[in-house]
């Protein structure tokens, strides 16, 4: 059946940086289609309480604390996932942090922490993980790119330059490990109200620039990434791999 090709049931998912926003989202998202649910995050009691949330809806979902720019953890955590829960068929790479300011203002420990979270924690997760959809000859990895994997915007250079080292992270991920059956996709939303873009969506300057030029005319709802996502997270997306799916309203078509 077609269904039969979006389907995730009975699948484990991994989604780092997901105690809240976008990464809950579609943690959700995936969880209501019949994934069990691992979530990630460096806050052991928030963690805690997004776990318990979506038990409270029926999902099958765990808490796993850990840092994913921290080799060791990375390792012990993914350890303890595959003995206490299974392996892993899907990866989602969505831990970010993002500082604001201008680019001569950010000091050396500003920018390496950037690239510490959003690229380098991608590079350590996806390797650890890697190696047991290797064995299997199966597995799908999801990283959560951006709209400034292909432009940048004021105050958010080191950012940028992470989600661009993430894209071509991605290609470089498929070119590798598409022989062993392994699809890697990047997802690349637009502008969601989520803790990390709330400076901007209460910037009536910036809210007016963002719906006069996107085609949709508005934000994003969070549930409008869950289709991409189950999209590259399925047998739909077997012969897919390198790409970066952009949910964005149209916004890059015309820039």
């Amino acid at each position: 059946m077609t269904t039969d090709l979006f389907s995730v049931q009975d699948k484990t998912a991994l989604f780092t940086g997901s105690s809240q926003g976008l990464g809950l989202a579609l943690a959700q998202g995936l969880g209501r289609a019949g994934s069990t649910i691992i979530l990630n995050g460096r806050d052991p009691d928030r963690l805690d309480r997004a776990v318990e949330s979506m038990r409270s809806t029926e999902i099958a979902a765990h808490g796993f604390a850990f840092d994913v720019s921290d080799e060791t953890a990375v390792t012990e955590g993914i350890g303890l996932i595959e003995s206490q829960v299974g392996p892993i068929d899907i990866l989602f790479n969505n831990a970010g942090i993002m500082v604001r300011k201008e680019l001569h203002a950010f000091s050396l420990a500003d920018w390496q922490a950037t690239l510490d979270v959003n690229l380098t924690g991608a590079f350590l997760v996806s390797k650890c993980v890697a190696q047991g959809m290797i064995k299997r000859r199966a597995g799908k990895i999801i990283n959560i790119c951006s709209m400034q994997s292909e432009m940048s915007r004021p105050m958010i250079a080191p950012y940028a330059a992470s989600k661009g080292g993430l894209k071509m992270l991605t290609r470089g991920m498929a070119t590798d490990w598409g022989k062993y059956n392994i699809q890697t996709n990047g997802l690349g939303p637009g502008y969601f109200k989520t803790e990390l873009t709330k400076p901007l969506y209460e910037d009536p300057e910036f809210d007016a620039w963002l719906c006069r030029r996107t085609p949709a005319k508005r934000w994003g709802e969070l549930d409008e990434l869950i289709g991409a996502a189950l999209f590259l997270s399925s047998k739909a997306s077997d012969y897919v791999n390198g790409q970066i799916l952009y949910v964005d309203g149209g916004l890059l078509a015309c820039l």
